[in-house]
């Protein structure tokens, strides 16, 4: 390790530990320990459809990393959270909705980072085929909707706000749920009458003539997550690369902000999605990358009590205790 990489893991080192022992007197780390080795240290970041690597590749914020990364991209944030239960992620991005519904489920982890963006609520959306006899959401009593991917998803949240707006609940319609993937497939297929979907999976229904019956706006936030495992933040060394790989990720958001052009052509060879999809994904999704203070937790609250009162969560979630504000303080 040269002596800037050195430098960098001691600071992040200090950063990580700071405060770790509230109420409690901490004993001094060993002289002779040091910093964590970070080039021995392999960050696993999760991903959704490979949205958080194609940032950080397109704006070339991971050159030079004193760790190793692995990446595991998923369809949902349903399978990505298995995926952090088993110890097989050590980061999940994802919609403030499944990251609660995760956290009332028992998953370990703590809230790391926000993503917040204006426009993102356009990007959740209720479906329905170009032809359907369904004109609102009133329009949706007595029928079928199926929800992308799992219960708790940002998806069902707005369908949960839709729903009431019109007067109805979810007891008014059947619900089934199924990943976005094999949604997409059934839906294009004429068997499914509505469909709540989100991002690239919702750009492409609609591109192809699916009809928005309800967006998120006002309902959804537009705040998203980076939740990292309890494993992960146990560990000096991947504490300390992950206050290291945050900071990097909010240069990326940045980036991708001010070079639209540029990410889009990254974003499409990397996904392999056409232009027309990327180009809608796009307009709606540029988040920039907050800490998780306490208006995002007052904020998340409210939708974990929601959830709760409606007996979708088998807990109530405290969103403030989720939160871990050290590894990405505010500047």
């Amino acid at each position: 390790m040269n002596s800037r990489h050195a430098s960098l893991a001691g600071l992040l080192l200090l950063a990580a530990l700071a405060g770790a022992g509230c109420g409690r007197q901490q004993p001094a780390p060993a002289a002779e320990s040091g910093p964590p080795d970070l080039s021995k240290v392999t960050l696993v970041l999760g991903d959704q459809v490979n949205f958080t690597r194609t940032k950080a590749e397109a704006a070339g914020v991971l050159e030079g990393v004193p760790y190793k990364i692995k990446w595991a991209s998923f369809q949902g944030a349903a399978p990505l959270f298995e995926a952090v239960r088993s110890g097989d992620v050590d980061t999940a991005p994802a919609a403030d909705t499944p990251v609660l519904a995760a956290a009332a489920g028992g998953a370990p982890i703590k809230l790391v980072a926000a993503a917040v963006s204006p426009t993102a609520p356009a990007g959740v959306a209720i479906l329905v085929p170009a032809g359907s006899p369904i004109k609102n959401v009133a329009d949706l009593k007595g029928r079928s909707v199926i929800v992308s991917s799992a219960r708790g998803s940002v998806a069902q949240y707005v369908l949960f706000g839709a729903l009431r707006e019109a007067g109805l609940t979810e007891h008014d319609l059947t619900i089934g749920f199924m990943l976005p993937g094999d949604a997409s497939v059934a839906f294009s297929s004429g068997k499914i009458e509505a469909w709540a979907t989100f991002g690239t999976y919702q750009a492409s229904a609609e591109l192809h003539g699916a009809r928005v019956l309800r967006d998120g706006v006002g309902i959804y936030s537009g705040t998203g997550l980076i939740a990292a495992s309890d494993k992960a933040l146990a560990d000096p060394g991947k504490r300390a690369a992950l206050a290291d790989v945050l900071q990097r990720l909010a240069r990326a958001n940045e980036w991708v902000i001010d070079h639209p052009a540029e990410y889009a052509k990254v974003f499409a060879k990397l996904t392999g999605l056409p232009d027309d999809v990327v180009a809608l994904v796009l307009k709606r999704e540029h988040p920039k990358l907050v800490p998780v203070d306490a208006q995002i937790t007052a904020q998340l609250q409210k939708i974990a009590d929601t959830f709760y009162e409606a007996k979708l969560f088998p807990i109530r979630v405290d969103a403030a205790k989720l939160a871990d504000t050290r590894i990405f303080p505010p500047p």
